[in-house]
């Protein structure tokens, strides 16, 4: 048995002090407050929450769309368009060289796995690879790489909007109808055969503009692992659902089927005070992604009426932009900050707003992941992350003054040193073991791909 010793941790029953974490397996063993250290010593020691929305090959891209252009309303459509662009490039080879970074970033910005939303599935113009899950065994080939933690979480992906009109360009590469897109699951599902024993598999059907009633019915039939599908993240999308079925994206997905805790729905930037009481009431997840948000000028999730009403949420780095986790919180509550000139906007009465954001997201994360993870506590996956206090960040603050303190001024910049991932030890001195090796290939890639799209 391995064992950690935190001069304070963050138990489900609150902060501990002196606390020896036992490790067998890959899952938590023994949790031990008030223990003498008798391994490693750490000041601080959480959960390592589940990223729970990634498209890992965006994170190559990063940086190259930042300019208005020629279309001078640019706007996410714009940007999407740049995306497919940029996407009709990429070998499977580069996709698992840009995996493998993404993954290592996200260890060392202390998340302990990801939800990967993978929906580039074929070659350029939507010819299908020999393996028609060859795709989705790189980005497993990556996360064992990395050691992180992985639900996959093929995407099926049939129309190019709600008028059902063929998917075009870049698109093509993402697409399947309902019957190969079960023999691509099932193929998937091989590669995780031989795969470490937290790995799963989900469903995802992309959004309600690219999948037909009858498609999505039978995706979320088709296995019973976590379920995510993008949702009302757009004006445009919301008026284009609503034309086409009658309904507001939330109102007709909660109408039309049986949203439950299986669900993560990713985004809701684009709901109304009803349907964001109604989707909190399900037990499903949100699925919120702030900075990539921010940067695509998505709009503000409506977190205050949400966790009032005791909705379960957690994050993801989606585009990959930028993979800070910490910052994924602040930028969510500054965003409540700023829609209603308030300030702590999450906070309640008997928790700050670093422990109200972080709690959330360790036990959102865990349950859209199906992850036996969030929590310090026995039985759990080893999923966790060691931060230093002796910084000028924390500055040996404890308990929720020491979280607040991680959010709101460092963001986990210098205070992060170790994370672990179902036991597997992946991130050591703040470093990734193969950070050296990762870092070199994705150069190359990037040099390879250019900087025009």
């Amino acid at each position: 048995m391995k064992l950690l010793h935190a001069r304070q941790a963050l138990t489900p029953a609150g902060w501990a002090k002196d606390v020896a974490i036992g490790i067998e397996d890959g899952r938590i063993v023994s949790v031990t407050p008030g223990a003498e250290a008798q391994g490693p010593v750490h000041d601080l020691i959480l959960p390592a929450p589940t990223n729970l929305h990634s498209h890992a090959f965006q994170r190559a891209m990063a940086g190259l769309t930042e300019t208005r252009g020629p279309d001078p309303r640019d706007s996410f459509w714009t940007w999407r368009r740049l995306m497919y662009r940029f996407l009709d490039r990429l070998t499977p080879e580069q996709v698992e060289v840009i995996a493998r970074l993404v993954f290592m970033e996200m260890l060392e910005a202390g998340y302990g796995s990801v939800a990967e939303f993978h929906y580039l599935h074929h070659a350029p113009g939507g010819v299908p690879y020999d393996d028609l899950a060859e795709m989705a065994g790189r980005i497993t080939a990556a996360a064992r790489d990395t050691g992180i933690g992985l639900t996959l979480l093929p995407v099926l992906y049939t129309h190019g909007g709600c008028d059902e009109r063929p998917l075009q360009g870049g698109q093509r590469r993402f697409g399947n109808d309902m019957a190969r897109y079960a023999d691509l699951h099932a193929a998937s599902r091989t590669h995780l055969k031989d795969a470490p024993a937290d790995y799963t598999i989900g469903t995802a059907p992309h959004s309600l503009r690219a999948v037909d009633r009858a498609s999505l019915r039978d995706a979320v039939a088709l296995h019973d692992g976590p379920l995510h599908m993008h949702l009302a993240e757009q004006v445009a999308e919301v008026e284009e659902v609503e034309a086409a079925w009658g309904a507001r994206p939330v109102d007709w997905l909660l109408k039309n089927h049986a949203v439950d805790d299986r669900w993560c729905l990713i985004h809701c930037t684009q709901m109304t005070e009803r349907e964001t009481v109604a989707l909190a009431q399900t037990g499903a997840v949100a699925g919120l992604c702030p900075i990539t948000e921010s940067s695509l000028g998505d709009g503000i999730f409506n977190g205050t009426d949400y966790a009032a009403a005791q909705g379960r949420f957690g994050v993801g780095s989606d585009s990959n932009i930028h993979i800070a986790l910490f910052e994924e919180l602040a930028t969510l509550d500054y965003s409540q900050r700023l829609r209603d000139r308030s300030r702590a906007a999450m906070a309640t009465a008997d928790r700050s707003t670093g422990r109200v954001l972080f709690d959330a997201i360790a036990q959102g994360g865990a349950q859209a992941g199906g992850r036996d993870a969030g929590r310090i506590e026995p039985g759990a996956w080893a999923d966790l992350v060691a931060l230093s206090t002796d910084n000028e960040w924390i500055c040996n603050r404890r308990g929720d003054t020491a979280l607040d303190s991680l959010v709101f001024t460092g963001r986990g910049r210098d205070c992060i040193t170790d994370t672990w991932s179902a036991g597997r030890h992946v991130v050591e001195k703040g470093r990734h073991a193969r950070r050296d090796e990762i870092t070199t290939a994705f150069r190359k890639v990037v040099a390879d791909l250019g900087q025009d799209i």
